[in-house]
């Protein structure tokens, strides 16, 4: 297969906002032309909603949300079963061959909890295996803070978004249609 018609793994990751924005773009650009893509979100709860699943819904993107929300609100053991629970769906969609482009949103984030175990239900290994052993037109589009060594090295593209001024520092919270 030529090199351009091959599928790629493009990594957002770093300290600012826009990893999981950059990636709903390269959605909307995708659908647009055509392709089918899906968004599995690994630290996010579906007891929450958020304007990147309302929006790219409306567009026939499927998004789930496949976490249970941050570390801190959840014991390790729950987490540690969200995130089994989340990589082989994310394994099984990979293999199946039926999108275009898959966003694994916040894995990175998810590889790099370091507060509990997790190499156990999460293997670091595996999911370099499963990146490299993905179908061959398939693009990975892999998002979130502190982006493994192993995860930037199989990756065919590395964003780093890093925080020059931010508005929560000025003690303004959250806002809905730019957090969520």
């Amino acid at each position: 297969m030529s090199k351009k018609s091959r599928g790629l793994v493009l990594v957002y990751t770093g300290d600012g906002k826009g990893k999981t924005t950059a990636a709903v773009g390269l959605s909307v650009r995708a659908v647009g032309r055509g392709f089918k893509v899906l968004m599995l979100q690994f630290i996010k709860s579906p007891d929450r909603t958020y304007g990147e699943q309302i929006a790219l819904e409306k567009i026939g993107v499927e998004v789930r949300q496949l976490g249970i929300g941050f570390t801190w609100l959840k014991t390790p053991e729950e987490h540690r079963e969200s995130l089994a629970k989340a990589w082989s769906i994310a394994k099984q969609e990979i293999a199946s061959g039926q999108y275009d482009f898959i966003i694994l949103d916040e894995l990175n984030n998810a590889l790099a909890i370091d507060t509990f175990p997790i190499d156990d239900v999460l293997p670091l290994s595996e999911v370099i295996d499963v990146i490299q052993q993905r179908p061959e037109k398939l693009n990975l589009i892999i998002t979130g803070r502190s982006a493994s060594p192993a995860v930037i090295a199989v990756a065919d593209l590395v964003s780093e978004v890093q925080p020059v001024k931010h508005y929560y520092d000025e003690g303004i919270p959250a806002v809905l249609g730019l957090e969520f």
